[in-house]
């Protein structure tokens, strides 16, 4: 799984990194510390030996003899695992001398074939006295006379010390680093957040543009991002500039073509009423075709821009009181959620549902219901963007539709009452223009067994730190 955030990440990866590098500290830190502490166990021990080897000689009678004093009270105690052993070699028969810590016990001692002595007549092994120790043992051989009588010498000593010793320095360094690896986490954490706060920041700047709040990315951003602000300031400039040329050439089309419709409509009125009727017919028509198109023209110029912003509750109140004094006799009811704003531009917005409403007066009875919430997350039916979307429904009470007519006044120009001025272009106008926000229109019959027209639009997304 990858991480979608780039604190995680970033955080996840310091973690693990320390994470390695301390658990490898600990290893190599506590290896070399075992290899030290080996070490000077077998330094003493040697030391011990050739104490015992000053401290023993040929008596007079012939026999081993001294009492070596190593200073450390372990050797006179038993089964402790600190012992020294001097023993006669070859044709020198006499009694061998052993520490009162060994008794009358005995040591596992491998042959020399299997241990050979090293370039200083010495040799380290590890062996196991009778109480069970894992004894450490020092040995060497020495001639003690002029007549080459010679001696086997060992001195040994309990590994246990070594090995407490080592596991206790561990657990001391284990502690320190764990402790020590925390902090630097917390640090670490705590520095990557700082470090990354100018990203939100920037976040935060293109949330108010998108919400309508701003003209451009406000903030003073560290020069590793105030590239990037700049570039997306860039890019807004060059989108606003885009638009307004849209909207500029769409304007000088209208103006162009406003004239000649105009003188047909003109010369349609002097033409005999048959002549004059389809004359003018046509021309109005195809001057609602025309500013169809140019409408298209012109949302599909600023279709992407972040800018498009359009507060819901005054738009819908003003069109509801402009269609109630125009049909004193009809009843409108507005039900709208607060806050609410469409991502589209506010002449879009008015022509969609003023053609709903102009087509819902036209046939309604009595009521026409109008309401705009909050679309829920599966309204418009897929988002891979995850957009936010506002419902818009314009409802009546007149006689409806069935499913076949619902799909004929879908078609542009298309009219099932002739008795009803219009130009039939009203509903596929509705629904060219949600298309080009990428919307959903659809009729349905409504509770009360009128037409029930239903939008879902784009709402103005606002990040929040």
């Amino acid at each position: 799984m990858r991480a979608r955030s780039l604190t995680a990440r970033v955080l996840l990866l310091t973690t693990l990194w320390s994470v390695a590098a301390l658990v490898a500290i600990a290893l190599v830190i506590s290896t070399l510390y075992r290899e030290g502490a080996e070490r000077s166990f077998q330094d003493l021990l040697r030391a011990q030996l050739y104490n015992v080897v000053n401290s023993v000689s040929v008596g007079e009678q012939g026999a081993l003899a001294g009492s070596p004093e190593l200073g450390d009270l372990r050797f006179s105690q038993p089964r402790t695992g600190w012992y020294w052993i001097v023993e006669p070699l070859g044709t020198f028969a006499t009694t061998p001398l052993v520490s009162s810590s060994l008794g009358n016990s005995n040591l596992k001692v491998p042959s020399v074939i299997e241990v050979p002595f090293d370039r200083n007549y010495e040799r380290f092994y590890v062996s196991k006295d009778e109480a069970g120790n894992d004894v450490q043992v020092a040995e060497t051989e020495v001639v003690l006379d002029q007549e080459g009588r010679a001696a086997r010498f060992r001195v040994t000593g309990n590994l246990n010390v070594v090995q407490s010793d080592v596991q206790a320095f561990s657990r001391s360094l284990y502690i320190a680093l764990a402790v020590f690896g925390v902090g630097s986490l917390i640090i670490n954490a705590l520095a990557i957040l700082y470090g990354l706060r100018p990203l939100d920041q920037a976040r935060v700047a293109l949330g108010h543009v998108r919400a309508g709040e701003s003209e451009r990315l406000q903030g003073d951003f560290p020069r590793e991002i105030q590239p990037l602000a700049s570039e997306v300031n860039a890019l807004i400039d060059s989108n606003r500039r885009i638009v307004e040329r849209a909207r500029m050439q769409v304007g000088n089309l209208a103006h162009s073509l406003k004239t000649p419709i105009a003188v047909l409509l003109n010369e349609s009125r002097v033409l005999d009423e048959q002549h004059g009727g389809l004359v003018r017919n046509q021309a109005e028509t195809m001057q609602a075709q025309v500013q169809s198109y140019l409408n298209r023209a012109r949302i599909a110029a600023q279709r992407e821009s972040i800018l498009a912003r359009t507060d819901a509750e005054p738009v819908l109140e003003r069109l509801v009181r402009v269609m109630r004094r125009l049909n004193s006799d009809k009843e409108f009811e507005l039900e709208v959620s607060p806050n609410l704003a469409l991502a589209m531009e506010q002449q879009d917005l008015e022509e969609t549902v003023g053609n709903l409403l102009e087509n819902a007066a036209r046939h309604a009875e009595r009521r026409i219901w109008v309401s705009a919430t909050a679309a829920a997350a599966d309204t418009r039916g897929h988002d891979e963007n995850r957009r936010a979307w506002v419902e818009l429904v314009v409802e009546d009470d007149g006689p409806g539709l069935e499913p076949d007519q619902i799909r004929e006044a879908m078609k542009r120009g298309r009219r099932l009452d002739e008795s009803k001025p219009g130009t039939g272009l009203g509903l596929s106008i509705v629904r060219e223009i949600t298309s080009e926000y990428q919307g959903v229109f659809n009729l349905s019959r409504g509770r009360s067994g009128g037409l029930r027209a239903r939008l879902v639009l784009p709402a103005v997304t606002k990040e929040v730190a």
